[in-house]
Parts: C-alpha cells; structure tokens; sequence
C-alpha cells in the first residue's frame, strides 16, 4: 500500500510528504504541495501554484478546496481582470482537522490544533487549538488546550 501511495503522489508530483498519506476520498494536489506524516484527505482539491505546507496528523472532510492563485485585477491591462497572476502559501499545522465543504484561500495560516467547521471560508489566520467557521471563518471557541497537550505527550494521534 505505501508503494501505490508513493507512485500515486510522484504521478501528482507532491513536492515532498513524509510517512504515512492515507487518500480516502477523490483527491487532486498541487505539485507545490509538501505533507507532513498521516495526513488523511477525504476528497481534496488543490488549486494554484502557491506553496501549500501541511502538517502531521492532518484530516480534511469530502469536497474540500484550498486555492492558492489569484488573478491580480488591481495591476493588470484588462478588465474584469488580465494575465498577472498573484501567487500565496498556505500553511496547515499538525492535528488540524478540516470539515467537510472548507473552502481555504491563499496567504492563510492555520495553526496546530485547529478545527475548521464545515462549510467555512477561511480568508484569514487561525489561531492554536481554535475552533472556527463561517464565512469569514471566525474563531468562535477554544479547545480544552490542558486536555490536547496531555493527548500530544501521550502521542494519541488518529
């Protein structure tokens, strides 16, 4: 199995992973892509040629999609927009865990413990172990902090 996933991710041209990728759902990444250990994908799309860093202990829910390219409509010779394209990194911590329909743009940073809720647009960062969603996705909680750090020691990961 962890052959066909190497042959599956060099045919897709990942930049770089690490141990296990579990690929459960159709899934389509960039090749500015790099993961992290156990990252499981449940049907994600990955757009544009921006960097996009994900973390260990990664989960994303069905119908995900991080966009990391842009057109420039603000510098460009044509209206509604032109040829320049702007391309931002996104970048994903460990044991982050993305709902199901989570739309991620690019120049976003979503820190470890993080929990996206589905149906979100994240347009901007997420903190540690917040809980946010919406559209803008906002924090609207904390995650008992005590309680993961004692499951990271523990090394409790899915």
């Amino acid at each position: 199995m962890k052959r066909f996933i190497y042959t599956l991710l060099n045919k897709m041209r990942i930049k770089s992973f690490e141990g296990k990728v579990f690929v459960n759902g159709f899934s389509i990444l960039s090749k500015n892509t790099k993961l992290g250990n156990n990252c499981h994908f449940n049907g994600m799309r990955i757009r544009g040629s921006g960097e996009v860093v994900i973390g260990d202990n990664f989960h994303s829910g069905g119908g995900c999609k991080i966009i990391t390219s842009y057109h420039d409509y603000d510098n460009d010779d044509y209206i509604p927009y032109g040829n320049k394209v702007i391309h931002k990194k996104v970048v994903i911590g460990n044991n982050v865990w993305i709902g199901d329909d989570v739309l991620i743009l690019g120049g976003v940073n979503i820190n470890d413990g993080a929990i996206i809720q589905a149906g979100s647009v994240v347009t901007s960062n997420i903190g540690y172990c917040e809980i946010a969603g919406g559209s803008p996705a906002k924090c609207f909680k904390k995650r008992n902090i005590q309680h993961y750090e004692r499951l990271l020691l523990l090394e409790k990961f899915k």
